[in-house]
């Protein structure tokens, strides 16, 4: 009997010791947690030291720039620029805006240096030359910022318009349901191939206008884009894509004299050069290069080589947040993400800045008839398989290998 309760005794201060060890280390666990924080909180470099005590005061935590997440809306236009996404030794949109928020102090040195620690985030990437009218971006920024400010600093091809608090998960890209594009070109670009046209003076009839917003139409649903961008292959999954609609503009006259039509297009995402060639392929239908034939062998696993319209005239016009808009947009805390008070200043600057320069750089360079010559060349006949093919200079500009979602 005296043995088994000396046991039980032992037993007893046995656990009692394991129980203290456990707390201990627990304890343990939350100084060196709470040591951490506080470094974080630590300005070290702002730090007086003084004479025989290296004692550093703790930064004061009131001091220290909060940021929140929040979506940025803003415009540019691309012509001179080598896309949206940043590039060593390249001009892009992103260095011009990430140099004027950190002269600002809307981001750190660190968040200069590597845009994920800000949780940057573009909803689109554009390529080379191409313009966004309503780009939105996703990102951390101190609760008070000045855009005025901002863009006096900012080239007057680039501007912010607004910023809109947003949920702590919220991601430019992945939160965005659909995205429209616009493709604005001089409606002689539909003419009959047969026939002689003056560039100025062509103007577009009922009946072909009509042809025009047909052909387009095939284009919508869920089809298979593959041959409408490069390393694509027919059973890769990603090559499926959803056009909501297609449409055409009623034709206008610009400044300059010439007839213009702007396309727009509605779809989830689009891939590297999708919108152009769909574009491409359209005009050679409407025209007489070839027939709406061409367009439904192009959606099946034949590989055709099409034809790629000029960039100059491709334009990111609105990233869409219904979703969003539905789920947070009337919680009382959260603006939903349609930026309606915005639109007169956006408005202004697109016409200004964007579908001007395309105006007068179409009237004085004439791309689309350059392009319209070799279109007649073109055979759509089968092509050799490109998925493992490496892309041109050009093509690799603003290329993230590892997606290839919204590079138009």
């Amino acid at each position: 009997m005296s043995e088994a309760l000396d046991k039980l005794e032992q037993k007893q201060i046995q656990n009692k010791i394991e129980h203290e060890t456990a707390i201990e280390q627990v304890k343990s666990t939350k100084r060196q947690k709470r040591e951490l924080k506080r470094r974080k909180w630590v300005d070290w470099n702002t730090q007086d030291e003084q004479a025989g005590d290296t004692k550093r005061a703790a930064f004061d935590p009131a001091n220290r720039v909060k940021r929140k997440k929040c979506a940025m809306l803003l415009s540019y236009c691309g012509a001179k620029y080598f896309g949206m996404q940043r590039n060593p030794g390249m001009q892009t949109i992103e260095e011009e805006l990430f140099k004027a928020m950190l002269k600002h102090k809307w981001i750190t040195e660190e968040s200069f240096e590597a845009a994920q620690a800000a949780c940057f985030q573009r909803a689109a990437r554009t390529d080379k030359g191409v313009s966004a009218a309503r780009q939105v971006c996703s990102i951390k920024l101190p609760d008070s910022v000045d855009i005025k400010a901002l863009n006096e600093d900012l080239p007057e091809e680039i501007r912010v318009f607004g910023v809109e608090r947003v949920t702590k998960g919220f991601n430019a890209k992945d939160q965005c349901n659909a995205r429209t594009y616009t493709y604005t070109l001089p409606s002689v670009a539909f003419a009959d191939c047969t026939e002689k046209h003056d560039f100025e003076n062509y103007r577009t009839e009922a009946a072909h206008l009509e042809k025009i917003k047909d052909t387009l139409q095939l284009y919508e649903g869920t089809k298979n884009f593959h041959n409408f961008t490069s390393r694509k292959n027919f059973l890769d999954p990603s090559a499926k894509r959803f056009i909501m609609s297609f449409s055409c503009s009623e034709p206008f006259v610009s400044l300059q004299g010439v007839e213009f039509l702007t396309l727009k297009v509605k779809g989830q995402s689009f891939m590297l050069h999708q919108i152009r060639k769909m574009v491409g392929l359209a005009i050679a239908i409407v025209r007489g290069n070839t027939t709406a034939a061409t367009l439904q062998r192009a959606l099946t696993e034949e590989r055709l080589d099409l034809p790629m319209a000029p960039g100059l005239g491709l334009v990111l016009d609105t990233v869409h947040y219904e979703r969003y808009n539905d789920r947070y947009g009337r919680d009382g805390i959260h603006e939903p993400l349609t930026w309606s008070k915005q639109e007169t200043e956006v408005k202004e600057f697109i016409d200004r800045y964007i579908y001007a320069n395309i105006y007068e750089t179409e009237t004085r360079e004439r791309s689309m008839m350059e392009w319209l010559e070799t279109l007649p060349l073109h055979s759509y006949d089968a092509r050799r398989d490109d998925a493992q093919t490496t892309m041109n200079n050009d093509d690799a500009v603003n290329r993230n290998k590892q997606n290839d979602d919204d590079d138009e």
